[in-house]
């Protein structure tokens, strides 16, 4: 079993990691202290981030080039041959995809906003004018036949004729009948 010391002392865990800041703000200062005007490289930011902060986790990599990617998506640094760098402040925003939204006017108080507009075509107008008329009966159409496919008539019943004697003939197409060969030179 175990000794009273072991039971007194239960084994300690390991000594937490030094936190580190979240890697945004990483990032973000590694740029600040390589300051190249052209931007900088993954590596170079890799390289600072390891230099200043020593221990970092065994997916370091992995999720730099994370946040790297959303820091980019959302605008915060900006991605330029290879090399990532923080936007001027003075730089419009930038636009997203296809064509902006028309800016809504407001309305006045008091006003009822009418429904949507259904989807789909249209029906059409009715004339106010024209006749009322009948509901349409059925028209021929001249040839005195109706529309359509005719229907199958039910085959007529069979005569009592003799049923053909003989062997029954067998599945598929039957072969094909050879003529007999005449022998030459009798």
């Amino acid at each position: 079993m175990g000794t009273e010391d072991q039971l007194n002392n239960p084994p300690q865990p390991p000594p937490p990691a030094p936190s580190l800041p979240h890697y945004p703000e990483m990032i973000m200062t590694a740029i600040e202290a390589l300051n190249d005007k052209n931007g900088v490289s993954k590596t170079a930011i890799t390289k600072q981030i390891e230099s200043t902060y020593g221990d970092l986790p065994p997916a370091f990599t992995t999720l730099l080039a994370h946040h790297l990617d959303v820091m980019k998506q959302t605008g915060k640094l900006l991605f330029v041959k290879n090399n990532y760098m923080k936007p001027d402040p003075n730089a419009p925003p930038k636009r997203g995809r296809g064509r902006p939204p028309k800016p809504k006017v407001p309305l006045p108080p008091g006003t009822v906003v009418p429904p949507p507009r259904p989807r789909g075509r249209p029906p059409k107008p009715k004339d106010p004018f024209a006749p009322i008329s009948q509901p349409k009966k059925k028209t021929s159409t001249g040839s005195g036949r109706p529309r359509g496919r005719p229907p199958k008539s039910p085959k007529p019943a069979p005569t009592s004729a003799p049923p053909v004697a003989g062997p029954p003939r067998g599945r598929g197409r039957p072969p094909k009948v050879k003529p007999a060969v005449a022998p030459i030179g009798c």
